[in-house]
Formats: structure tokens, C-alpha cells, sequence
């Protein structure tokens, strides 16, 4: 049996004036809609330069509200007439003093499904979002498209299996993460290369571990102190890369994927039949203490 789904990835660069890149945006879904793509993924905050890396009030400006927003009413009408879902992460404004990270998912018809607000928020040098964002307190969606039952996380959720497991647990066919990270510009590119690796690995792990396709897309470009490290990719439920994006280029591209392969790959690695749930109670622990 074949479940194919048409996977549209756009990984760019981004310039600094807001209206603009949400033009271009618009233009590369379009793009991407002619290319035969069913679900459309944008990088993490693709209306904006990466804010984040500095600590400035003034950046509060860029976000919007939820989903009567301007951008979330521009993407249902662009889904609706061009017949796909769009992934689209923006900086939310829920209300004076309190912001979130937040992907919006709209259905094919126009429909806005709902939103999904960020739950692991770094804090490193030039990714200073915890200043911005407050976590996710939702809890992990997923969401019934038109295509597939899709689960979104955002960037840094990538490193945590527990989020990864949850979303799937809840029934997500993919798994879906808009990205933005890079490499510092003064790192040796051993290091650098060491950090991709590790990201990419993480996150195909979580592709094995789940049975589920995996999806990130992430930005290109050198902004302030950071190199984005584009590299967007899709794997399949085994973890092995369909399709990996350059390091430096701009990418646009539609991936075809069939879902019905969690379906043969759970079957003969069965790891949903062989979890000890009983066991896991130590998981909600900060640490351990001996």
C-alpha cells in the first residue's frame, strides 16, 4: 500500500524588511505549489532577520497576533487557492509582555488548524530567546491535514526525544521542524561540521525511534555573529536521507515521501510493542540524584 504526500521545502535567506520577506515567501509557495508540493514547510522565522540575537526591546514590534494576524489571514487565503497546507512559524503576540514562538498549520482549504508554541527555549550566545519567548504551554499537537496527520516542533524542540516520542505517540504520520541555527563565524569547521552531524543525527534518530518521516527546514546566510547552516532535509522512517539541502544555497524542493512506510517499518522494528511504559517513571525528574 502507498500513501504518497508531495513535501515542499523552502530554505532562503532572509533580508531585513518584514513585508518583504513575507512577498517573497508568498512567491516560494507558489513556487512550490506549481512544483506539485501537498504540505509546505517555511523556516523558523521566516518574516525576520534572526532577531534573537541580540537582546532589544524594540524587536517585540515584529510580532503579531494568532490567528487574526495578517499573516495567518495572507496564508489561509494562499493555501485555499492554491489547494496546500502551509507550515508557517511567526513570533506571536498574545499579549502585552507575553510572546511565544509559534507555528501556525493551515489546511488546504483555507482552514486554520490551530497553532503550536515552542516548549524548549535556548539560551546561548546569539540565541538569546528566552528574552522573547515564553515556552509552550499548550502541550504537543498534532494536526489533521488534508494530506496527512502531521505533528510540527520548532528548532531547538529538535534535541529532545521526549518531545519527538509524544507527538508521534499522539498520531503524527510526519514530524515537521522549522529551523533556524547556524554556526558561529570564528568556529574551525571541524567543530562546525561535528555540530551538523550531531543535528542531523538527532533528529533521524527520531525518524527510527518513531517510524515516522522527519522533515526540518532550516535558513542560509550569514546574520551577525551567526552562519546559518541551511543542509534542510527529509528522512524516511528508518532514518535514511530522501533529500539534504546545500549548506549555503538557497533550496526550493518537493520531495515526495508514502507514508504508509511507518506502517512496514513498525511492523518489522516494532518498537511502539516493545516500550516498557512502567519503567519510565524516572523520565520526570530533573536528574537523578545517587
Amino acid at each position: 500500500m502507498e500513501k504518497k504526500v508531495k513535501i515542499g521545502i523552502i530554505q532562503t535567506k532572509v533580508e531585513e524588511n518584514k513585508t518583504q520577506n513575507i512577498k517573497i515567501a508568498c512567491e516560494n509557495i507558489r513556487k512550490m505549489a506549481q512544483k506539485g508540493a501537498n504540505i509546505i514547510c517555511l523556516q523558523e522565522l521566516f518574516a525576520s532577520l534572526y532577531f534573537c540575537n541580540t537582546e532589544n526591546h524594540q524587536n517585540f514590534a515584529l510580532a503579531e497576533s494568532i490567528p487574526d494576524g495578517e499573516t495567518t489571514q495572507l496564508f489561509q487565503t494562499l493555501a485555499k487557492e492554491l489547494n496546500v497546507v502551509i507550515i508557517a512559524s511567526l513570533f506571536e503576540k498574545r499579549a502585552a509582555g507575553l510572546y511565544h514562538n509559534t507555528t501556525v498549520v493551515i489546511d488546504a482549504d483555507g482552514s486554520y488548524l490551530g497553532k503550536y508554541r515552542k516548549q524548549h527555549i535556548p539560551d546561548d550566545p546569539g540565541f538569546y530567546e528566552k528574552f522573547y519567548f515564553t515556552p509552550g504551554d499548550e502541550g504537543y499537537k498534532v494536526f489533521e491535514t488534508k494530506f496527512a496527520k502531521i505533528g510540527v516542533l520548532i528548532c531547538w524542540d529538535q534535541w529532545y526525544p521526549e518531545a519527538a516520542r509524544i507527538t508521534s505517540l499522539m498520531g503524527a504520520e510526519i514530524l515537521f521542524y522549522p529551523t533556524a541555527i547556524g554556526w558561529e563565524l570564528d568556529t574551525d569547521e571541524t567543530t562546525n561540521q561535528e555540530q551538523y552531524n550531531a543535528w542531523q543525527l538527532i533528529q533521524r534518530s527520531h525518524a527510527i525511534a518513531n517510524g515516522v518521516h522527519v522533515v526540518s527546514v532550516n535558513r542560509i546566510g550569514k546574520e551577525d555573529i551567526t552562519q546559518f547552516w541551511g543542509g534542510s532535509f527529509v528522512a524516511n522512517p528508518m532514518g535514511t536521507l530522501l533529500y539534504q539541502a546545500s549548506h549555503h544555497e538557497e533550496n526550493l524542493e518537493v520531495i515526495e515521501i508514502n507514508t504508509h512506510l511507518s506502517e512496514y517499518y513498525r511492523t518489522i522494528w516494532p518498537f511502539l510493542r516493545d516500550r516498557r511504559i512502567d519503567t519510565y517513571q524516572p523520565i520526570t525528574q530533573r536528574y537523578l540524584e545517587r
